[in-house]
């Protein structure tokens, strides 16, 4: 039930549905135990976790600063990785778009090497992970928290500023199911990312902060 709350949760989202802007916190379970953060939309925020619904709300009430900011400030995410013995992985603009018809325009390589250091970080997020290489750059496409399909794009220092970011942010959009749509997230401070998936018609949901196990 809890994977089904925060899904359907982002499959509303997806599609311009959004919680209402109340200023209230909606805590769900986790989807699953890999997987404890926030998701916050406009004057909304959407915490999923096992931890008791009581602490959360608690926890966020004693935050002195803005209430509307608080679930994704460091008082709270600092508690919250101490309570669950996570470390905070990063504060994450977070986008999503649709599938697109046809195959990809840009030439791609299936990575078939499970070994491959890309392959083997995607595994410790995400499942069904297919990595694909391009002249330059390299695609990952995976389901990663709620099930949802997400994919991430590295480009080679020597390839950046010829659109091959942009590119490979499209290329996952064709590489989807009949019906899917793809998530992305993006750090705030890489400007150059965060342009090349807009570019690639993806579009601003909101922010997320996931809790990892371990190093991130």
């Amino acid at each position: 039930m809890g994977a089904r709350a925060l899904a359907e949760i982002l499959a509303d989202t997806a599609g311009g549905v959004f919680p209402p802007p109340d200023g209230s916190v909606t805590v769900v379970p986790q989807p699953s135990p890999r997987e404890a953060g926030v998701v916050s939309f406009a004057a909304h925020a959407v915490v999923f976790t096992d931890e008791d619904p009581a602490w959360v709300r608690d926890t966020l009430a004693a935050d002195p600063g803005d209430p509307l900011a608080a679930p994704l400030c460091p008082p709270f995410l600092t508690a919250f990785a101490s309570r669950t013995g996570r470390t905070v992985n990063n504060i994450d603009l977070l986008s999503v778009a649709d599938r697109l018809p046809g195959e990809p325009s840009l030439p791609l390589s299936p990575v078939e090497d499970r070994e491959h250091p890309r392959v083997v970080r995607a595994l410790r997020y995400r499942e069904d992970v297919r990595v694909f290489e391009a002249d330059g750059g390299v695609l990952i496409l995976g389901r990663g928290v709620a099930g949802r399909w997400e994919a991430a794009v590295e480009v080679d220092p020597q390839a950046q500023g010829r659109g091959l970011g942009r590119a490979l942010a499209t290329a996952a959009r064709h590489l989807l199911p009949e019906g899917a749509v793809v998530w992305a997230q993006q750090a705030p401070g890489n400007a150059p990312s965060v342009r090349a998936f807009q570019a690639a018609g993806y579009r601003a949901i909101g922010a997320e902060a996931l809790l990892v196990l371990g190093r991130p």
